[in-house]
């Protein structure tokens, strides 16, 4: 689900849930519910249940926090990760070496997010897995739109090729630098492009 690409509020609907997934209600309420207690939608009496989409600011300080879990998380890979797992990082991304990424956006973002969840994985520390994975759906949903705006996908593949590199001769700091460097970057490009909303 594009969470901020929509202009109006976004409502769940349970019985269309229900029918979508082939499931009952009662799972389709509980998984609500989880989603409610860790504030990804919330419960409007007598309207229903919303997504909650995060402010400008809020967004700015989700990827600020995003930077500094993903840095460490790459710093860790360059010491803990296979020669072969960083390798496939490289792989990621073979189907726009010849093409740029604005020709197949929607694929490159898709490949874009598996990049970032990689390299969280292959820090191997399972206290920044758990922490980035409540994190995930809005990072997720930012960079599929701000990675459309602008020149921001071209500039995302050239950082991508700077941290592979960093990673793949072990230079943790630099990896560090690297990572933390393009998503602060990201940060920078929402309070200038991002269509998201002011408090």
């Amino acid at each position: 689900m594009d969470i901020y690409g929509a202009d109006e509020e976004i409502r769940l609907d349970e019985r269309q849930l229900s029918q979508d997934l082939g499931v009952s209600r009662t799972p389709i309420r509980e998984a609500l519910t989880v989603l409610e207690q860790e504030g990804f939608v919330r419960s409007v009496p007598r309207r229903g249940i919303f997504v909650i989409r995060k402010s400008k600011r809020e967004i700015i300080e989700l990827i600020q926090v995003w930077a500094a879990l993903e840095s460490m998380a790459a710093r860790l890979a360059a010491e803990r990760a296979t020669d072969e797992e960083l390798a496939g990082l490289k792989t990621i991304f073979s189907e726009f070496e010849q093409d740029a990424p604005g020709e197949h956006m929607h694929e490159y973002s898709d490949a874009n997010i598996r990049f970032h969840q990689t390299i969280i994985r292959l820090g191997r520390c399972t206290l920044i897995q758990e922490m980035t994975e409540n994190l995930f759906l809005h990072m997720r949903a930012i960079r599929a739109v701000s990675v459309r705006q602008g020149n921001r996908a071209a500039q995302s593949k050239a950082d991508h090729e700077r941290i592979i590199a960093a990673l793949q001769r072990r230079e943790a700091a630099a990896a560090e630098a690297a990572v933390r460097d393009h998503t602060l970057g990201l940060a920078e490009h929402v309070a200038k492009h991002g269509v998201f909303h002011e408090e």
